[in-house]
């Protein structure tokens, strides 16, 4: 049994040798690598869409859209879907990604998130002037550097508060 040849190498044949044919161990059914078409010296594979940018734009819109009740939160999320989408936008005009409409998705809901900050703000300079805001604000100025003034003026607001929306805000012990 001293007569059987060697098994056949695995693997790329070294550097100068005649491609080997037949689907040895690590090449294609063409002789070629896997992964590079099948072809010796072929084109490289193409590589994956980098679409991170357009899915990181619209994520950033959504959460910007639901804490758009906290005015810096949406402001901030909204320009920052804004900007990634455009910069996504830029990566699918030159073919790098193929997400174009997940890209304006993130710059309109960027948009939405935005607007409705703003709406908030009104809204909430409203109800900071129902409750007495500007009131307590003018007796802080009022009373400068003096400590006793300074808490009369927070009891003052803190019980308007509570008479307003008839709550307690003082913790209970």
């Amino acid at each position: 049994m001293s007569d059987v040849p060697p098994p056949p190498p695995y693997g790329p044949p070294p550097y100068g040798s005649p491609p080997q044919y037949g689907n040895p161990g690590g090449y294609g059914s063409y002789g070629g690598p896997q992964g590079y078409g099948g072809y010796p010296g072929g084109p490289p594979p193409p590589s994956a869409p980098k679409n991170g940018l357009g899915t990181a734009a619209l994520i950033l819109a959504i959460i910007g859209v639901v804490l758009c009740w906290s005015i810096a939160g949406g402001i901030a999320l909204g320009l920052s879907a804004i900007i990634i989408g455009f910069l996504a936008r830029g990566r699918v005009k030159r073919g790098e990604a193929t997400n174009g409409g997940v890209a304006i998705a993130g710059i309109a809901l960027g948009a939405v998130a935005i607007i409705a900050s703003l709406v908030f703000i009104p809204i909430y300079i409203g109800l900071f002037d129902q409750v007495g805001g500007t009131d307590y604000v003018d007796c802080l100025s009022r009373a400068g550097n003096d400590n006793s003034a300074v808490e009369q003026c927070a009891e003052d607001f803190q019980r308007r508060v509570e008479d307003q929306f008839s709550v307690t805000v003082t913790p209970t012990r």
